[in-house]
């Protein structure tokens, strides 16, 4: 190692919601002249290739997916196949351990950085390089759902259990609904025809590594950032949020146009990310909840499950009726340039964790509707903690929201007579002051290099 830089390599599990936030912390440390080898499928550096801000400092290395019965060839990664087969790319992944060494063993960095490749601590240790799980969703999550004190590998976890925070947990505000914990012990039972259930290697991945890494701040995670490095006896680094800096690009001029008829702060922007699809009943609820409101809005959602396309999952009547206040597309959007539309007053999310930081750093009203683990417990840091947004109310049982919950949400927060309104408005305000102080982020990686510095000297 340099006396001022260093070499880190990354290998983030093989989905794009986990690799672009490891690119943003690339982007980063080259930014400071750290050298970054970033390994990953070729399919996926297509599309991170203009993410890349630093080419001659962040070097895209080729990693070759290789085949898994049950996987469709040519798979690599998550964008490639529907959920449930998820847990056989992880397997497809573990079956790359070997090449990844030969590549370690050539490039030679000083630290990896990884978050779902459970053997990476090990084969690191024999290699002499350091390893860091970076962790692209909240410390929070981690906390509550994988924390040493639940005991998952020792004791069977139940429903109610999972419901509740584990022993030591520093807050009651954050708990799970009957439906939630449900999904996620589903999950457990899923995954027992795998080699390596999620649970053991992830505490593997946690509980092996040389420190911990979590795109995050004090100000906001402090306490659950304090419970992990109690919990694993590790030291945890924060980079800060990383929020993305606004492309420079403009946005396109079918949205720019159509944004610009509407009113300031009046638009309802709604998108759940790159790979969730809803049921076509969840879908077309969503969709008439939007058009009870009475406001103009703009959906982007991916088609839902057994359509093909946006138009034939429509509701009945449904395009005529919203003519020229609505509209539902199924491609992606830029969505950092429409939160920042003037227009735009309202994000319905999902509440993965990309767009929970881009929420809080917008100066839309928030409306959350998470559907899987770690959006519950982020919708929960939102609403009963930070109390920045209004959860749609679901279905205890079923999980299920109605076209009535979803217009009550949107209005509670849009109404100008709303106390709710004002009340989550000023805190959002509040605390989206505090995400974009000047200097902060700054602040945060200059201090995450200096420890990452003390750790490779340690």
């Amino acid at each position: 190692m340099g006396a001022r830089t260093f070499h880190v390599a990354m290998y983030p599990w093989l989905a794009i919601g986990h690799i672009t936030p490891f690119l943003h912390i690339s982007n980063r440390l080259a930014e400071r002249g750290h050298r970054v080898s970033f390994l990953l499928p070729t399919s996926a550096q297509t599309r991170m290739k203009n993410l890349n801000l630093y080419p001659d400092l962040i070097q895209l290395i080729p990693v070759t997916v290789p085949h898994v019965d049950g996987l469709p060839p040519g798979t690599e990664t998550t964008l490639d196949v529907p959920s449930p087969l998820h847990l056989l790319l992880m397997e497809a992944m573990d079956h790359t351990e070997k090449d990844i060494e030969l590549v370690l063993r050539d490039l030679k960095p000083d630290i990896v950085f990884y978050d779902f490749a459970h053997w990476m601590p090990a084969l690191t240790r024999r290699l002499g390089i350091k390893s860091l799980h970076y962790c692209v969703i909240s410390s929070a999550t981690m906390a509550y759902l994988l924390s040493p004190a639940r005991k998952l590998t020792e004791v069977e976890v139940c429903e109610a259990d999972m419901m509740q925070p584990p022993p030591g947990f520093p807050t009651s505000a954050i708990k799970l609904h009957v439906h939630e914990a449900r999904s996620i012990m589903a999950m457990k039972v899923m995954e027992r025809g795998n080699s390596v259930h999620f649970h053991e290697r992830q505490m593997m991945a946690l509980s092996q590594c040389d420190a911990l890494g979590y795109r995050t701040c004090y100000e906001i995670e402090g306490q659950y950032c304090d419970y992990l490095e109690s919990q694993f006896g590790k030291q945890v680094l924060l980079s800060g949020p990383v929020v993305p800096e606004l492309p420079t690009s403009v946005l396109e001029e079918q949205w720019g146009k159509w944004l610009g008829g509407f009113q300031a702060d009046s638009v309802v922007y709604c998108a759940f990310g790159s790979e969730l699809v809803l049921k076509k009943d969840q879908f077309q609820e969503l969709l008439l909840g939007f058009e009870l409101t009475g406001l103009p809005f703009l959906v982007a959602l991916k088609p839902p499950s057994g359509a093909k396309t946006i138009e034939e999952a429509l509701p009945e009547g449904f395009k005529e009726r919203i003519q020229g206040r609505g509209v539902v597309h199924g491609g992606w959007v830029q969505q950092q340039l429409i939160l920042g539309h003037p227009s735009v007053g309202c994000f319905v999310t999902h509440c993965g964790y990309g767009s929970h930081l881009e929420g809080l750093a917008s100066k839309c009203q928030l409306v959350l509707v998470p559907h899987i683990s770690d959006q519950f417990i982020h919708a929960r840091m939102m609403s009963n903690e930070l109390k920045v947004g209004v959860e749609v109310e679901k279905g205890e049982e079923d999980g299920l929201f109605t076209k009535e919950s979803v217009c009550m949400a949107v209005k509670s927060v849009m109404d100008e007579d709303s106390e709710v309104g004002r009340m989550v408005k000023l805190n959002h305000s509040k605390w989206r002051d505090i995400l974009l102080t000047k200097g902060l982020e700054s602040s945060y990686i200059d201090s995450f290099i200096h420890k990452l510095h003390g750790l490779l000297l340690g």
